[in-house]
């Protein structure tokens, strides 16, 4: 078969090339031009034939590998194993807020899902009202719920849950519900895969401890009343490793941008505008990072790593892929998600 019929690469596209060639593979089964069990080119064949490197053409198998469309038969190549990509799963997927980190989550989830389900994407806005509702009009019409269980009081402080959240949770049948990022003690889902938000922090202020010592104060910046409230579990966590390494530390509210910021501070940032209004005031003033003052950001961004700030954060890739494996798998079960400590010259 003349595959520069069905494999297109445009090498002006903003669509990256590994990317071109998955989308070609899938259109061309779509399209019955590829069959089951039909071979289809080696990787170093497809990468002679396009111009393309090895690494680009093992990264497409790998990604049509595991969604299960093409699979390798050791000493004889790559075979077409699925014929039908008609989406027969759905998955609703429901998180709490629009940020850089859950998106993390979705894509890897989707990413990996590709294929083989629909997901549908809501944020309830920490809204207790506006989950239950979208939970309950959706009953029964997705094979899936994955749920990021994060919400608020009235006054605006943090709750894992409430009562009108479980009323609608116990409605979703054990083996569709899939609860992500944080426990909901009361509910068990099918899959449970869930951050630690005390232990994991504690243990990775354990781990800087060598170079924290060298700070005089450590700060936690945690808003106690917000629409978007963290866990308060992160408090638990930092109050516990502060008193038993004898650290004098501090809460703040917020950062402001006329902040007083004092030599011998270390600042443990949570919300993203604080970061930006610490980092705007620490260039105003001229103030060495890692030497003069300290930062450590919470939940990794490509942004934070551009920026060179230490950070304490769990694997939102590895949370969704590991999501949609187990789904795919129809492996049952609860697991921590890895946490990960990034020392940085912010530190």
């Amino acid at each position: 078969m003349d595959f520069t019929k069905i494999i297109k690469i445009d090498p002006n596209a903003r669509i990256p090339k590994y990317r071109q060639v998955v989308d070609s593979i899938k259109d061309g089964i779509v399209l019955g031009k590829l069959k089951l069990n039909q071979k289809i080119p080696s990787i170093n064949s497809l990468s002679e034939e396009f111009l393309l490197s090895r690494d680009t053409v093992e990264k497409a198998y790998g990604i049509l590998k595991e969604s299960k469309i093409i699979q390798p038969v050791r000493g004889k190549g790559f075979y077409i194993s699925r014929a039908d990509l008609n989406v027969d799963t759905k998955v609703i997927f429901l998180i709490n807020k629009l940020s850089v980190y859950k998106m993390i989550i979705y894509n890897a989830f989707v990413e990996k899902m590709q294929g083989v389900a629909r997901v549908d994407l809501h944020i309830y806005h920490c809204d207790e009202d506006l989950f239950y509702n979208l939970v309950s009009k959706n009953l029964g019409l997705y094979d899936y719920y994955v749920v990021m269980p994060h919400f608020k009081t009235a006054n605006l402080k943090y709750i894992s849950f409430t009562d009108k959240v479980l009323e609608s949770l116990r409605k979703v049948p054990k083996e569709r519900l899939v609860i992500l990022d944080n426990k909901i003690t009361p509910i068990k889902g099918f899959i449970e895969i869930y951050q630690d938000f005390e232990n994991d922090l504690y243990n990775s202020l354990k781990w800087f401890l060598p170079k924290i010592r060298k700070y005089k104060r450590l700060i936690l910046t945690y808003r106690q009343k917000s629409d978007y409230p963290y866990p308060k579990r992160i408090l638990h966590g930092f109050r516990k490793f502060c008193v038993e390494v004898n650290m004098d530390f501090e809460i703040l509210d917020e950062i402001y941008e006329d902040t007083i910021l004092k030599q011998g501070d270390l600042f443990m940032v949570l919300g993203e505008a604080d970061l930006v209004n610490l980092l705007k005031q620490v260039r105003k003033e001229k103030i060495q990072l890692g030497k003069d003052l300290g930062i450590i950001s919470f939940n990794e961004t490509p942004l934070k790593e551009l920026l060179n700030i230490a950070v304490v954060s769990t694997d939102f890739k590895a949370m969704g892929q590991m999501t949609a494996e187990m789904i795919l798998t129809k492996t049952e079960g609860s697991l921590k998600n890895h946490y990960k400590h990034i020392d940085r010259a912010s530190l």
